[in-house]
């Protein structure tokens, strides 16, 4: 919800874990912290029988690893990741990019 949403932004974290006191901007990421404690695995892979329990993003990456699937493509390269994050990563290696030549350069 918004509320939640807007917690991610003001780093405010209303929900704390019981046993540990770790805090928590969205009630959906205390639950998915439940699992480390309780050991459940929620989210199951059938075609290789593996199991995830925090994060539902973990099982989609995975799934990736069977199929090659990359659907994430630099826009000035031909380079394609499987996960949106190492594109961004990507475009802040080299973030700097001429259009005319296709120079490229990482300023440190």
């Amino acid at each position: 919800n918004l509320v939640d949403h807007n917690r991610v932004h003001t780093g405010e974290k209303a929900y704390h874990f019981d046993i540990c006191g770790k805090p928590f901007s969205r009630n959906s990421n205390l639950v998915d912290h439940n699992r480390v404690h309780t050991g459940e695995k929620a989210y199951h892979f059938d075609i290789c029988g593996k199991s995830f329990s925090r994060n539902k993003s973990h099982l989609v990456y995975h799934k990736l690893t069977h199929t090659g699937e990359k659907p994430y493509q630099c826009n000035y390269h031909a380079k394609s990741f499987a996960l949106n994050c190492q594109l961004v990563t990507h475009k802040r290696e080299k973030p700097y990019h001429c259009f005319v030549c296709e120079y490229q350069i990482m300023l440190t």
